[in-house]
């Protein structure tokens, strides 16, 4: 039964008992009207009765014939509201009484006068009514007594009383019945209502029209409205997002949320030093855990990871949870175990071998094992069972991280379908053509789909997904709103744009910049009056260094005047060097830097440094603060933070940022100076643009990259997410309120 069928009921119900109740309070005063009524009819019957047989019993009486006497008594008794008849003479006798005459029954209980007179006497249990009429013959006075039985008085009240009630109950039902249908109308206009504003919400529009604008509408959309919370602020560019920024925001729209982080890589690593005789605490540079560590200790809620440290499993308590941070303990690190060949498998193999390549389009073939497959199954489970584990609601928040988890969320579902799941995929999604490759597509699709919130770097990156569920995964797909419908469940596909912490933590403590270029110069031997650009990157093909360097080579070739003036130092740390793609790029990146020196150096200039090693954040932003150009030119890139570290290392506002159109950054930094990293010639010619820009062009547009990052720094990355993710929890309470007809309450909102 619906919601509105039993709000009906229930004021029917309440109109009946209210009825029953007013019966009840009634019922005395109703029998007492009826008895006097009643005992009123009876003394009216009596009179007519000793009107209609006095004159034949004075001729009996003057006969003296009590025979006769006893036949008009008897014909009077027939009628069955008379229990008996006689006659009760001057002596105090009773003659000639019928035959229903109660033994009991004496003359001394009748009442004598002069006139007519009625009285009450019980007889066996009965209420019994005397009427006493004076007959007086030869100075002879006798009185008729005629007896009625009162109990039919009873049963006479109880049929009024049963008569009333009724009537007073078809009357409520009436009147509650229009009532409910009242009610039903206002319920259908409500829900009408109701639904037309959060379609009007949803798509966009801000002010009711038409039928629309009456009290109860402009309520709900003033309602849903509020689950906006935020939208405004978020855009708002004098909102100063930091740490702080974010616990008010979880604190005010999210209140007494629990939150769940999953990645793979951990905020804190316990590793083995002097010997293996101390253990430390590593804080891995991120800006991932830059963005979500305020967030987690905001709530204390607990982040789930890979314990990937070789001292991590000394420092766990038997549930391998510790606290984090060291210093001053707020959240629950939970610790997930892999071994080697588990690594081999999900990590190495589907992961950085199969989806990493395929996602980036960097022409290396992905390479799809049934044997990874199933291991990247299997942590994706393992994680997934870690947060049910570690959840202590039915509804938390989960915050799902990066490529290597695409099934996780889907898994989660299953478990804790009330969760808020809040998947970001960091690194690009091609188009549906090339992610056709995968073997496992649909399940990759299908495992995202579970999420709440999908987010990416870019638009164009949620059009390549929108494009891949259309081909490969029946669903419905609603691009208006920008939501995927998949058994049952929606999906908000959005783009969140990554960014750094601002200011970076990097910076502190840092010289001031000319300190930073003279130390720069002196530790690289480099001449004061050198121009110096940079490019650091990780070991990986995705990230163009094999074609900056090439770039390198072009503009020395066509622009001989830059030989001597001008070194280009590439920072690149090893990674993943297990994989031969990795290993065989630091080799080429190797060779071909050294073929360049020989081609272009001298004993004393030699225009490419290569420097492999991992280089700590202060050192990488000291480089950033004496470079004069930085050089992006990654061949596909969902983001690219090295381009905004660099900007924000700028406080002098001067330097150049050369970036690849192929990175995510390229969209929000537009005065930069965007290249295709595949078109040599013309990244060298920007280069040369750039080492003769003029110092106010450099301001100009470094002061206008700095603002946007400033605005949009990774903590308004993070907030985005959460408001959404408020906004979806909010408007899902408001649905499941309006599929039950029930108008919501501000607590049922919060």
């Amino acid at each position: 039964m619906s919601y509105r069928y039993k709000t009906a009921a229930r004021y029917l119900g309440v109109g009946v008992a209210l009825t029953l109740l007013l019966g009840v309070a009634i019922a005395p005063f109703s029998k007492r009207l009826v008895e006097q009524w009643s005992r009123s009819d009876v003394e009216a019957r009596s009179r007519l009765v000793y009107n209609a047989i006095q004159d034949q019993v004075m001729r009996a009486m003057a006969d003296n014939d009590n025979v006769q006497l006893s036949v008009i008594f008897e014909a009077i008794a027939l009628d069955q509201r008379i229990l008996a008849v006689g006659l009760c003479n001057d002596a105090g006798r009773l003659t000639a009484p019928t035959k229903l005459m109660p033994a009991t029954f004496s003359c001394e209980k009748v009442a004598r006068s002069e006139a007519e007179s009625f009285s009450s006497i019980a007889s066996d249990g009965r209420r019994i009514l005397v009427s006493s009429f004076p007959i007086v013959d030869r100075n002879h006075k006798s009185y008729l007594v005629v007896l009625h039985d009162l109990s039919f008085i009873d049963q006479r009240s109880s049929q009024a009383q049963g008569l009333m009630i009724a009537g007073l109950i078809g009357m409520t039902i009436a009147i509650a019945g229009g009532a409910a249908l009242f009610v039903v109308m206002m319920l259908r206009g409500w829900m009408h209502s109701l639904r037309r504003a959060i379609e009007d919400l949803r798509s966009g529009a801000t002010s009711p029209t038409g039928s629309d604008q009456t009290a109860i509408g402009l309520q709900i959309k003033k309602l849903l409205g509020e689950v906006e919370v935020g939208q405004n602020s978020i855009r708002s560019a004098q909102i100063d997002w930091s740490p702080a920024t974010l616990q008010e925001l979880l604190r005010t729209t999210l209140p007494g949320a629990e939150v769940l982080i999953v990645s793979n890589r951990e905020p804190y690593i316990h590793n083995h030093v002097s010997g293996g005789t101390h253990i430390a605490v590593q804080i891995p540079a991120s800006g991932l855990v830059s963005a979500l560590e305020p967030v987690i200790r905001a709530c204390g809620g607990t982040w789930i990871a890979h314990g990937s440290g070789d001292a991590d499993r000394e420092t766990v308590d038997h549930d391998d949870r510790v606290r984090v941070p060291p210093d001053h303990p707020s959240y629950t690190l939970r610790r997930i175990w892999i071994s080697d060949e588990e690594q081999d498998g999900f990590y190495y193999g589907f992961s950085n071998e199969g989806l990493w390549p395929l996602c980036h389009i960097a022409f290396i073939r992905p390479s799809f094992r049934v044997s990874d497959w199933e291991q990247y199954q299997a942590i994706n489970e393992r994680f997934a069972m870690a947060v049910v584990e570690e959840a202590k609601s039915d509804d938390p928040i989960v915050l799902v991280q990066d490529y290597h988890f695409a099934l996780a969320p889907q898994m989660i579902r299953r478990r804790l379908p009330k969760a808020t799941i809040v998947t970001f995929w960091h690194i690009p999604w091609p188009n549906a053509e090339t992610f056709s490759i995968c073997p496992w597509k649909e399940q990759i699709i299908e495992g995202l789909l579970g999420s709440t919130i999908l987010g990416f770097h870019t638009q164009f990156h949620c059009n390549n997904f929108f494009e891949t569920v259309d081909r490969f995964v029946e669903s419905r797909i609603d691009r208006e709103h920008a939501t995927v419908s998949l058994g049952g469940h929606e999906t908000m596909v959005r783009a969140y744009p990554i960014s750094i912490e601002w200011p970076p933590a990097a910076l502190q403590g840092q010289p001031a910049m000319a300190t930073c270029r003279e130390e720069v110069r002196q530790s690289l031997n480099i001449a004061a009056d050198m121009k110096l650009a940079v490019g650091i990157e990780r070991f990986d093909y995705t990230k163009g260094i094999l074609d900056r360097m090439n770039a390198i080579d072009d503009l020395l070739s066509r622009y001989p005047e830059w030989k001597g003036r001008l070194v280009f130092v590439q920072v690149a740390a090893p990674t993943r060097s297990k994989l031969a793609a990795y290993s065989t790029l630091q080799a080429d990146a190797v060779s071909l830097a050294e073929s360049i020196n020989r081609r272009h150096g001298s004993a004393s200039y030699t225009p490419i440094r290569l420097l492999i090693r991992h280089h700590g954040a202060d050192e990488v932003f000291k480089l950033f603060r004496a470079a004069d150009v930085c050089i992006v030119s990654s061949l596909h890139d969902g983001m690219n933070l090295v381009a905004k570290e660099f900007v924000a290392a700028r406080e002098d506002e001067s330097g150049v940022l050369l970036l690849s159109s192929f990175t995510g950054a390229s969209r929000e930094l537009s005065e930069a100076l965007i290249v295709n990293p595949y078109h040599v010639h013309e990244m060298s010619g920007a280069l040369d643009a750039a080492l003769r820009m003029p110092l106010l062009e450099q301001q100009e547009r470094m002061r206008v990259m700095r603002q946007q990052i400033k605005e949009w720094n990774v903590y308004r990355w993070a907030g985005r997410m959460l408001i959404d993710a408020a906004n979806k929890r909010r408007q899902q309470r408001i649905m499941n309120l309006a599929n039950l007809g029930r108008l919501p309450s501000a607590d049922a909102l919060r």
